[in-house]
């Protein structure tokens, strides 16, 4: 859980979540929407892997990265558990 939070804390990894939600992309296509170099692109991307709050899928040269919908009802409902009735 830990991991995850970390990886939440960062606006760009944000972005990047909100840019994986309207679609799958590869590291380039994500990197174009970012005026910060493709290996720190690569940086964001290992966090949120290994938080798994993303998959990537290897496709020939490239990887397509999606969102991990899995572990984050994970999150939400360990959330909504902390909520007082």
């Amino acid at each position: 859980m830990k991991d995850i939070f970390k990886a939440l804390n960062d606006e760009t990894r944000r972005e990047i979540l909100e840019l994986l939600k309207k679609r799958d992309m590869t590291a380039g296509e994500i990197a174009d929407n970012f005026i910060i170099s493709k290996p720190s692109i690569s940086h964001h991307l290992d966090i949120l892997q290994r938080a798994d709050l993303i998959v990537g899928e290897k496709n020939g040269q490239f990887i397509n990265y999606s969102i991990n919908t899995t572990i984050l009802d994970e999150v939400f409902s360990w959330l909504l558990t902390l909520k007082k009735q």
